[in-house]
């Protein structure tokens, strides 16, 4: 098959490798159609985040396309059905190879190019809002959600959850035109990170209980500052890097909590819950167009690194895709 490459020079190239193989029983093979582009490839280019063990190291986290083999006791899938998935990697090439957990079909009326853009994002949309954060009503009030880089894949998706089931959010974000975008797509408010601290503005709006952060050390101390009592931090990436100080008496006192969520070195077994539960309570949504997969801009698969440039750029707003086969 082919698939994408890292060269030494980080020059992302399309190249004849070996296709994978199946494992075990419960594998599913599938012919990608479209493969969604994330943070988390840009990382693993610059060799800042590495396949778990035994992990194929092609990047790529989420893919359509459609199955052409299944293990002996995959139940529910056969050869023919149009399918996304959630990866460890490999997503960058014609086929992969997937535990059937780890495998959704398409929500009603989407194509391949539209489901492309779920798995990754809504995945951890979800997990991190509901399953690690724990997003609930108290005392009949919904609690507030700070979404810090709200125009990015798993922000705009976070806004789209955060409205279908009744949760205020705030956003932040580079420039006032995507905290515009933000805002019709549901956020209550926004700040332009490029004017400063968001302290005083999310106070004003009544503070966080739960805060989705990919920034890191940079943004630990105001996010503290702005966490409700009971407030949960849940730290989804380090782009503002790994090291900062920690208000413990502040942490103890507002009876804080600092949560630490990755998805892709889950295991199967933990994304198949993941995934069962987006099935049940988003898919229905998306079918019905109360959701939708936010589609920035694609590009064909062998010119990964021209849309991995424009990912890094931070222009988009939404998923950007890959076209693989480019099946509809």
């Amino acid at each position: 098959m082919f698939a994408i490459a890292i060269e030494d020079d980080q020059t992302l190239t399309w190249q004849e490798q070996d296709a994978p193989r199946s494992e075990g029983p419960h594998d599913v093979r599938i012919r990608v159609a479209w493969a969604g582009m994330n943070r988390a490839d840009v990382m693993q280019r610059a060799g800042q985040y590495p396949p778990p063990p035994g992990v194929s190291e092609i990047l790529g986290l989420e893919i359509s396309g459609t199955v052409t083999d299944v293990g002996p006791q995959v139940e529910r899938l056969r050869p023919g059905d149009k399918v996304c998935a959630l990866l460890a990697g490999g997503g960058y090439a014609e086929e992969v190879v997937v535990h059937q957990d780890q495998v959704l079909p398409l929500p009603q009326g989407f194509g391949l190019r539209e489901a492309a853009a779920l798995p990754e994002v809504y995945a951890t949309a979800w997990l991190n809002l509901f399953m690690e954060g724990g997003l609930r009503h108290v005392e009949g009030r919904p609690e507030r959600v700070l979404l810090h880089a709200g125009a990015s894949g798993v922000g705009t998706t976070a806004i789209q959850l955060c409205r279908a089931f009744g949760y205020p959010c705030f956003v932040t974000a580079g420039d006032d035109h995507k905290i515009a975008q933000c805002r019709q797509l549901g956020a209550d408010d926004g700040w332009n990170r490029h004017q400063g601290s968001f302290v005083e503005a999310v106070k004003h709006w009544g503070g966080a209980d739960v805060i989705l952060d990919p920034v890191g050390a940079g943004y630990l101390a105001d996010n503290q500052q702005v966490l409700n009592l009971d407030g949960r931090l849940v730290l989804i990436g380090l782009m503002g890097g790994r090291h900062a100080e920690l208000d413990m008496g502040r942490m103890l006192m507002k009876r804080q909590r600092l949560i630490g969520s990755t998805l892709r070195s889950k295991s199967p077994k933990a994304k198949g819950a993941i995934l069962d539960s987006l099935h049940t309570h988003v898919w229905p949504r998306l079918a019905s167009g109360e959701l939708r997969a936010l589609i920035d801009r694609d590009w064909p698969i062998q010119q990964a690194g021209e849309a991995m440039a424009y990912l890094e750029s931070n222009a988009s707003f939404g998923k950007v895709l890959l076209s693989v086969s480019g099946e509809g």
